[in-house]
C-alpha cells in the first residue's frame, strides 16, 4: 500500500509543483500574452480617443470660420448697400445699384439654375421615322428608290 501511495503521490506533487512555477513564470514574464495584449489594447483605446478629440475639434474649427466667412459676407453686402445708398447721385442709378448687389448674391443664379429646369415650352413626340411630305413615296412604298422613265 505504501508503495502505491507514493506512485500517486509523487506524480501529483511533481504536477501541482509545475503548474504553481508555470503560472510563476508566465505572470512575471515581460512578454506575457495577456499583459501584453491589454497594453495594445489600452494604446489602441488612448489613439482613437485622441483621434475622435481631434476630430471633433476640427469640425468645431470649421463651423465657426464658417460662420466668420458667413459674416464678413454680409458685412460685405451691407457695407455695399450703404455705400450706394449714400454715392449714388440720384435714385435710378441707386436702384439700379442695388439691384445688381442683390442679383449678384445668388438670385442671377436662382434664376439661371431655374430657366434651365424649365421644360420645353413645345412638347412634341419623338418620331421613329423621318418627316417626309405628301407627294414623296415613303420606304416602304414599292416604287421607293426606282427611277421613272
Amino acid at each position: 500500500m505504501e508503495q502505491t501511495l507514493t506512485a500517486w503521490l509523487l506524480p501529483a506533487i511533481t504536477l501541482v509543483a509545475g503548474i504553481a512555477i508555470g503560472f510563476l513564470i508566465a505572470r512575471l514574464a515581460p512578454n506575457a500574452a495577456p499583459g501584453r495584449t491589454q497594453r495594445q489594447l489600452d494604446e489602441i483605446q488612448e489613439r482613437f480617443d485622441t483621434y475622435q478629440s481631434e476630430v471633433v475639434t476640427h469640425f468645431n474649427t470649421t463651423a465657426n470660420l464658417v460662420k466668420k466667412l458667413t459674416q464678413s459676407h454680409q458685412d460685405v453686402q451691407q457695407h455695399l448697400s450703404e455705400g450706394a445708398n449714400r454715392l449714388a447721385l440720384d435714385e435710378l442709378t441707386r436702384q439700379r445699384l442695388l439691384a445688381s448687389l442683390h442679383a449678384e448674391d445668388g438670385g442671377g443664379e436662382r434664376r439661371e439654375r431655374r430657366e434651365r429646369l424649365r421644360p420645353p415650352a413645345h412638347q412634341e413626340m419623338p418620331k421613329d421615322y423621318a418627316p417626309k411630305s405628301a407627294d414623296i413615296p415613303g420606304m416602304l412604298d414599292e416604287s421607293y428608290g426606282l427611277k421613272n422613265k
